[in-house]
């Protein structure tokens, strides 16, 4: 059995004052909370991507590449990378870097997300919503396996 934990990095209340956490904050407390996974002995740390004010992370592999810095042997993963509206080259080529950082730890756990906020953001039509997820997750499946792809 493998144990792991994942955030989307909401800005919660500080438990202490009752204030909620500033963003920047947010992202100490998550890099903190990555490093003690580490520690501790679990086996993956996962941080979810949302475009909404409330949540922190809009741009999970950049929260990952910042744990990898930190950490030493946990998995770092997405929470989810929502591939529906992103470009899977993009994403590939990131991963890919993180993967370097990390030394073989970074993992992509692709999906359609459960906001339908990146859509509009980035000019999709959630009309295309099953057509988008199954056209760019088999371009990443793609690029995982061959040098060119077309």
């Amino acid at each position: 059995m493998e144990l792991g934990l994942y955030t989307f990095a909401e800005p919660t209340p500080d438990p202490a004052g009752g204030r909620t956490i500033s963003p920047t904050q947010r992202l100490r407390n998550l890099i903190e909370g990555a490093t003690l996974a580490d520690e501790v002995g679990l086996d993956a740390f996962a941080i979810g991507e949302h475009h909404r004010p409330d949540f922190s992370v809009s741009a999970p592999v950049v929260a990952l590449a910042a744990a990898a810095e930190r950490t030493s042997r946990i998995r770092l993963s997405s929470a989810v990378t929502v591939l529906s509206s992103d470009d899977p080259v993009r994403v590939f080529q990131q991963f890919s870097a993180l993967d370097l950082l990390s030394g073989g730890r970074a993992e992509i756990m692709a999906g359609r997300g459960s906001f339908i906020e990146s859509f509009p953001l980035f000019g999709y039509d959630l009309a295309h919503y099953d057509e988008l997820f199954a056209e760019k997750l088999d371009l990443l499946l793609r690029l995982r396996e061959a040098e060119h792809v077309t």
